[in-house]
């Protein structure tokens, strides 16, 4: 049975290989600008988080890559369909049941791959708290890849 450093080294290897064969296979692919107040994954966060308040499903699933994993609580959902299946009950209603919005947004230095993260709040209670990876894809467009959100503490007057 193999140790755990040899399982990460495997790991590594194979994860490498994954991102060089999605580097080569997109070579056109402009590599956006990062500098300054300009960041696409920012802008695409916030135009994100737009189709929650405008009640947009359809320009929601957009932002939603194929392959895309967010986790639900302790259950992940795999893929567009599935994650959109889940999240159209968020969007039935005529006021939006919370918003969010980054407060920290990086991208790598090859302008393909981004993390953004901040508050999740309904009505003006902050609850939660998001992170989101994004993949610049073949088509020029940013999608989010990996989801995840985590509860925060309601600390106050607590030890």
């Amino acid at each position: 049975m193999p140790d755990r450093r040899s399982i990460l080294r495997s790991t590594l290897a194979l994860a490498s290989g994954a991102l060089s064969a999605t580097a080569a296979t997109s070579p056109n692919a402009a590599t956006p600008s990062v500098t300054g107040e300009q960041n696409p994954v920012r802008d695409a966060e916030i135009a994100f988080a737009a189709t929650m308040s405008k009640r947009d499903f359809k320009a929601f699933a957009e932002f939603v890559a194929e392959d895309a994993i967010f986790i639900d609580g302790k259950q992940p959902l795999r893929g567009r369909a599935a994650v959109l299946a889940h999240w159209k009950r968020f969007f039935e209603d005529p006021e939006a049941p919370f918003s969010w919005t980054p407060d920290l947004v990086e991208v790598l230095p090859d302008g393909k791959l981004g993390y953004s993260t901040g508050p999740v709040h309904v009505k003006d209670k902050l609850v939660a708290r998001f992170a989101s990876t994004w993949r610049l894809d073949a088509d020029g467009r940013w999608r989010v890849v990996f989801d995840n959100g985590s509860e925060v503490c309601d600390c106050k007057g607590k030890p």
